[in-house]
């Protein structure tokens, strides 16, 4: 009988997408047969993915067997609640978009629809403060809820800011103990095979020959082998997305860390703060076509709360995605496969989803166009789905100051993110596909935070009596606010558990 199985995986790339894919290979393909070798070139920088994150991080390392205090603590992380928008929507003004639940929902009607309803009775605060996380976010509190939490704690979801640089060089320590080989090299061609123009092997500067059956592509934008190989093609989103360029440095800081992240529009992009336990990570996404590089690096550089403590670096990117996740018999991770901006910090989840999409329909030599197709579907779908979030930040400004956001806020939008908003307009309704990523509280968080209003709600929700409605969100709120209030702050929280020993070196990747 032919053996069919996989038996060479070649990864090329390192960074957070090259480490992240072969310490979840090398613990799942734990077997007696298939060779994983990472390689990766020192004389090459890295452009790192992240240092904020989202809440699905959390599953990926529990599934690597990465000990969460321990992934804190050598990465310098903190952790984080949600986002803090200042800016968006109008100038002056500020919403949060926290992790986890608001409210709960009574006898099946979404939480929001109660809201909907009762704000039209009275005067009510912001939707966020029915959040465990943005409440406890607000005062600078966290604790781990723990799987046995009760309301409202069990409304408690987290994520962390990182070191991305760090967190490469933990999970490469695991890869290697797993198995893996690390090849030191610069990769200047790769061979294709002359009957199907699968990839055969790749070569090295110094002449050596690497042979694979499957190729993973975490070269970053170059996309050397997804791309300058096979010719995958591109989808390029800058007409939805404008903003092309970055600049991030890092500075000093004062005072326990914030457990959230924060962006600030400003009149040509927007600025993003993350605080790590011993820095602050700061970054410019801007449009080049509106403002010069040398002047959006002035406007980060007069909005750092510190002193600067790094050179700022830039980046150019186009925002998008390849037309094939998965071409032949390489697979792309990272900014191979695409890039959307940061703005809600979903680059780093994008890998882990690429990762576990590729496990769970892990080829053979014969690779199926069955699974390949599949594998280029759910990607695509996740993709987009990121896509239309992201835009709907853009599209609901109001800022008559910047004629960057009313360019932003007059443009057509893609028409599964046109009927959402119509939607949630019409009557607040948030129509869920499948798995999405970003689930209904998210969605109505930046809604009503940008300033998309309802013009009605539900009518189902005035089958509800008024008074045991508004009852019940006052005991809700209240139990949040009493919560949150004998939270510890972060700051204790981590020296109690996960500090960091000493302040980590300068990244030698670009954390994005």
């Amino acid at each position: 009988m032919t053996d069919h199985r996989i038996r060479d995986v070649v990864i090329v790339g390192g960074g957070t997408a090259g480490w992240m894919a072969a310490a979840a290979l090398s613990r799942f393909l734990n077997n007696s047969y298939t060779r994983i070798t990472l390689v990766e070139s020192d004389e090459i920088g890295t452009i790192g993915v992240g240092e904020a994150t989202i809440p699905p991080l959390i599953n990926f390392n529990g599934l690597i067997g990465l000990n969460e205090n321990e992934f804190v603590s050598a990465t310098q992380a903190t952790f984080k609640l949600g986002i803090e928008f200042v800016n968006f929507g109008r100038l002056g003004q500020r919403y949060f978009h926290p992790f986890g639940s608001i409210g709960q929902d009574l006898q099946g009607i979404p939480f929001h629809q109660l809201y909907l309803r009762e704000r039209i009775r009275r005067v009510l605060p912001d939707i966020s403060a029915w959040s465990m996380s943005a409440v406890a976010a607000a005062q600078g509190k966290f604790a781990r809820p723990g799987r046995q939490a009760q309301f409202p704690l069990s409304g408690l979801l987290y994520a962390f800011h990182f070191d991305a640089s760090l967190y490469a060089r933990l999970l490469r320590s695991m890869s290697e103990r797993g198995g893996v080989t690390r090849v030191e090299g610069k990769i200047v061609d790769a061979t294709l095979r002359s009957e199907d123009g699968y990839v055969e092997s790749v070569r090295l500067a110094d002449g050596r020959i690497i042979e694979g059956d499957l190729f993973i592509d975490c070269s970053g934008f170059r996309g050397l082998l997804i791309e300058q190989k096979l010719e995958t093609g591109y989808e390029d989103w800058t007409h939805w997305l404008p903003c092309d360029r970055a600049i991030a440095a890092p500075c000093s800081y004062t005072g326990g860390p914030d457990p959230f992240t924060r962006a600030t529009a400003h009149q040509s992009g927007w600025q993003w703060r993350i605080p790590l336990q011993h820095r602050m990570g700061n970054g410019h996404v801007y449009c080049s076509s509106f403002i010069s590089d040398d002047d959006a690096e002035q406007v980060l550089l007069s909005n750092l709360e510190g002193e600067l403590i790094g050179d700022p670096r830039r980046l150019r990117f186009t925002t998008g995605r390849r037309k094939l996740a998965w071409n032949r018999n390489v697979v792309s991770l990272g900014l191979s496969t695409g890039f959307v901006e940061p703005l809600e910090s979903t680059s780093i989840h994008l890998i882990q989803a690429g990762i576990a999409r590729l496990i769970a329909l892990f080829p053979d030599k014969r690779f199926a166009p069955i699974e390949r197709d599949e594998y280029n579907r759910r990607m695509e779908t996740l993709f987009d789905w990121v896509r239309d979030f992201v835009i709907l930040h853009y599209k609901a400004m109001d800022r008559p100051d910047s004629e960057f956001w009313t360019q932003c806020g007059n443009m057509e939008v893609p028409v599964s993110l046109a009927e959402r908003i119509e939607h949630f307009r019409n009557k607040g309704r948030i129509f869920a596909e499948g798995f999405e990523l970003f689930s209904t509280p998210s969605w109505v968080a930046v809604m009503l935070g940008q300033g998309i209003v309802p013009q009605e709600y539900e009518p189902v929700v005035d089958g509800l009596d008024e008074e045991k409605v508004a009852q019940a969100l006052e005991q809700m709120r209240l139990a949040i606010l009493d919560t949150a209030q004998r939270l510890p702050p972060q700051g204790e929280f981590i020296a109690q558990c996960c500090a960091s020993p000493a302040p980590a070196p300068p990244a030698t990747e670009f954390v994005f």
